[in-house]
Formats: C-alpha cells, sequence, structure tokens
C-alpha cells in the first residue's frame, strides 16, 4: 500500500518521544500489522475494573485484531463485525489521559471510517499517499469522504517520495514528482511533508523496532518527527478554532 500503518507508527513514537500521552488504535481488521510494527506479541488482559488494559511500547499504548488473532489466522468478519469491534476499541479499552489518539485505518472508503467519524468526534485525518497517480485518485475518493463527514483535514503525507543514491545526497523520485503537494494544493489541504523511499523503513517494520526508534540520528527519523510535529500543530490550530459539539445551556436560577 502506500504505507499507512508505517506512517501511523512513526508518527505515534514521534508524539510520544516529545513527552505526549499517545495511543494508537489499529482499525485496519482484517490486515492488522501494528502488534508486528511494534513488536508486541501478548495477548489482550483485562484490568480489575473489567475494561481491556492495551500493551505499551516505546511510550505509545496500543490495541489491535492482531492481539486476538494469531499471526497466520484469517480474520473473517462482516462488515457490521467490522464496526462493532472498532467501536469495542474505542469504549472498552483503558486509554486513561491521552494526549492524540491516532487511529491506523484500512485502504478505501468503507465500514470502518464510516464507524470511526459517527462514533467520536475527530480532531481531523491524516492522508498518507505515493506520488503515483492511482494512489492520488484513492486519495482525492478519501478526502471527499471526510469532508462529507465534516471531519476536518490536517493534510497530506506523501510517503516513498524519492530515493537517496548510497553516499550522495541526489534525490531520485522513482514514482513521480510532486503529486502530494499538487494534490494539497488542489483541495486546499496543508502539506505536512516527504518520506523517503529507505529500506531501512521495511526492515525495521519486520523487526518490531520502527525508524524513529532503531535510526533516531537519521535524516528518516528526522522526517518524521517534522511530520509528527506538523500534525500536532494543524490538530492543534482545529481544536482552537472548532466549537465545542455540545452546547450546555447554563442552569437557570429557580
Amino acid at each position: 500500500g502506500v504505507g499507512k500503518s508505517t506512517v501511523s507508527v512513526n508518527t505515534a513514537l514521534a508524539l510520544a518521544q516529545t513527552g505526549l500521552r499517545t495511543g494508537l488504535l489499529d482499525a485496519d481488521i482484517y490486515g492488522p500489522n501494528i502488534p508486528q510494527m511494534m513488536g508486541v506479541r501478548q495477548p489482550l488482559k483485562r484490568s480489575i475494573s473489567g475494561k481491556i488494559e492495551p500493551p505499551e511500547r516505546f511510550g505509545v499504548k496500543m490495541v489491535s485484531v492482531g492481539f486476538i488473532a494469531g499471526d497466520t489466522d484469517a480474520v473473517i468478519y462482516r462488515g457490521p463485525l467490522v464496526g462493532k469491534m472498532i467501536k469495542r476499541f474505542l469504549a472498552d479499552v483503558e486509554w486513561g489521559d491521552l494526549d492524540y489518539l491516532l487511529v491506523d485505518l484500512p485502504p478505501g472508503t468503507g465500514d470502518a471510517a464510516l464507524t470511526l467519524a459517527q462514533s467520536v468526534a475527530l480532531t481531523g485525518a491524516v492522508m498518507v499517499t505515493t506520488p503515483q497517480q492511482v494512489a492520488l485518485s484513492d486519495v482525492r475518493k478519501a478526502i471527499t469522504m471526510f469532508r462529507r463527514l465534516n471531519v476536518p483535514l490536517l493534510g497530506i503525507v506523501e510517503n516513498m517520495s524519492y530515493y537517496t543514491e548510497e553516499g550522495t545526497e541526489k534525490r531520485i523520485r522513482i514514482f513521480g514528482d510532486g503529486g502530494g503537494k499538487t494534490l494539497s494544493t488542489e483541495e486546499n489541504i496543508p502539506f505536512l511533508g516527504e518520506i523517503p523511499l529507505d529500506p531501512r523503513v521495511c526492515a525495521g517494520g519486520d523487526a518490531g523496532e520502527p525508524a524513529v526508534v532503531a535510526y533516531p540520528g537519521s535524516a528518516l527519523a528526522e522526517g518524521f518527527r517534522q511530520i509528527a510535529a506538523a500534525v500536532a500543530e494543524q490538530a492543534d490550530r482545529v481544536e482552537r478554532t472548532t466549537p465545542p459539539l455540545v452546547h450546555i445551556e447554563p442552569e437557570q436560577p429557580k
């Protein structure tokens, strides 16, 4: 895919590294990758209160259907059950006080995204794309969906933007040039940054040591940190400018 899980994981880690209380919800019910990428293999447990205790690593709390199904088990749910599982992860998990809860959505504009948007007041959505036109076309559809659901669009991240030859600073744009920036201009959405095509991203995810943790001093990790800062800035802007969804009338004197 375009690397939504990679961006979600590394953005969550970058936020946590700044001291922000961060959670990560894997809403890709049919293809849960968060446990593998975060290097966590343990069944979900319940606390004394009866709620699910989310596993934590690198300062990020997380929950995924991957903690329920085995590595080789096929997750076979009908659409309504996908929605129920996501609602369960929202309401039945002991997240505690979080500054940010990032949700890694599956591709497309199906049940997972609709359930999420209709279940909680979302601060906003981040679009992840690659430079190719086919990927940009899919992102346009997602933009249309979130706008119809009145979900603010925080920005666009372009993944696999370029490859840098070893020992040089020359950037080779294998999949095209500027697709994400062009889309952000056309749709009037902030452009949050580029992530290079780097083998270390895949290696880190496979090993359960994401790039931000495994290569903290690299330009790759710095790119994710800059994107995390941009996401936080846009989220803060939305929180400051969006009126509350519920208006409580002051109690009238008797």
